[in-house]
C-alpha cells in the first residue's frame, strides 16, 4: 500500500535538476518508539497518538531540499522487538532512520541490533548507506531513560548523525532530520558520480616538410632536384637571469695584429 503527499504539480511534469530525483528513508525501530508518529508528523503536520502496531506502509510526498526537488518515499516498518525479514528495506531505501524512545531503554538496546544489520549491509554491499539514529519522545524528559550522552555515543560508534526530537511537539526538528537524511544521500550520490578526465594540450611546431628545390639548367646539363627543409631550427635561447658575459679572443695565432675580443650571451654558438 502506498500514499501521496504534498502539493499536486502545476502545469505539467516538473523537471527536477537535482541528480537525487528521488530518495527512500526506511524508518527503523522497537514496537512503541513513534515511527509512526514520526512520519504522519513529517507528512501532514499532525500528531497522532494511536496506530496499528502490525500496519507497514510506504508513503511518497514531493520534497523541496536546498531549494532542489525530491521525491522522498518514507517506509514506515513494522517490526516487533527487533530486525526480522530484513532483506525487504535493505535493498530498498537509500538511507535508515532509526528510532528509539528516551523513556524506553528496552527500545534504545533495540537500537543497538538493528545498528549491528545496518553495518554488515554496508559492508556487504561496499557503499556507505547513511544512517541516522533519532532519540523520540523528547517531551517527556521528566521519565528519560536514555541519556543524551548514551545516544551519542551510541551513534558514534556506527558513524551515524545523532537527533533527538518530539513527534508530538516539534515539526520543525522533524522535518529537519529527514531533510538531512535526502542530504545525506545526495552527497553519497556526488560522491560516486565519475570523475571527467584533464586533458592537457601541449602546442609543438609543426614538422618540418621537404620542399623541392630545383637548380637552374646550364647548357649541355640536365637540370636536378634536391630535397631541403623549409624551417629553421631554432636554438635555445637562455633566460636573461641566466645570461652570463663571456669574452672570446680570436685564435688567429700567426696575425700581428691585435686579437680582436667578442662579447656574447653564455648559451650561443659561434658560426
Amino acid at each position: 500500500m502506498s500514499s501521496m503527499f504534498g502539493k499536486p504539480r502545476a502545469g505539467g511534469e516538473r523537471q527536477l535538476q537535482s541528480p537525487l530525483a528521488e530518495c527512500n528513508v526506511a524508518i527503523l525501530g522497537c514496537r512503541g518508539a513513534g515511527k509512526s508518529a514520526l512520519t504522519v508528523k513529517f507528512l501532514t503536520k499532525r500528531f497522532i497518538s494511536e496506530y496499528d502496531p502490525n500496519l507497514e506502509d510506504t508513503y511518497t510526498s514531493e520534497e523541496l531540499v536546498d531549494q532542489q526537488p525530491v521525491v522522498l518515499k518514507v517506509m514506515d516498518t513494522a517490526d516487533q522487538d527487533g530486525p526480522g525479514n530484513c532483506e525487504r528495506y535493505l535493498r530498498w531505501a537509500n538511507a535508515f532512520l532509526v528510532v528509539y524512545s528516551i523513556d524506553d531503554r528496552k527500545s534504545f538496546e533495540g537500537c543497538q541490533r538493528y545498528l549491528e544489520v545496518l553495518a554488515l549491509h554496508v559492508r556487504g554491499c561496499q557503499h556507505r548507506c547513511p544512517m541516522l539514529l533519532l532519540g523520540n519522545k523528547l517531551d517527556m524528559e521528566q521519565y528519560r531513560q536514555v541519556s543524551t550522552a548514551e545516544g551519542m555515543s551510541l551513534a558514534n560508534r556506527f558513524g551515524c548523525l545523532f537527533y533527538e526530537v518530539s513527534a508530538c511537539q516539534d515539526f520543525t526538528g522533524v522535518q529537519h532530520v529527514f531533510h538531512e537524511a535526502v542530504r545525506e544521500v545526495r552527497r553519497q550520490v556526488e560522491q560516486s558520480l565519475p570523475v571527467r578526465p584533464l586533458f592537457i594540450t601541449e602546442e609543438r611546431s609543426c614538422p618540418p616538410v621537404a620542399m623541392p628545390v630545383t637548380l637552374p639548367t646550364r647548357q649541355g646539363l640536365a637540370s636536378c632536384t634536391f630535397n631541403t627543409l623549409s624551417t629553421v631550427n631554432y636554438k635555445e635561447i637562455p633566460s636573461v637571469a641566466q645570461a652570463k658575459l663571456v669574452t672570446v679572443k680570436s685564435s688567429r695565432a700567426q696575425s700581428k695584429k691585435k686579437a680582436p675580443t667578442l662579447t656574447l650571451l653564455k648559451g650561443f654558438k659561434i658560426f
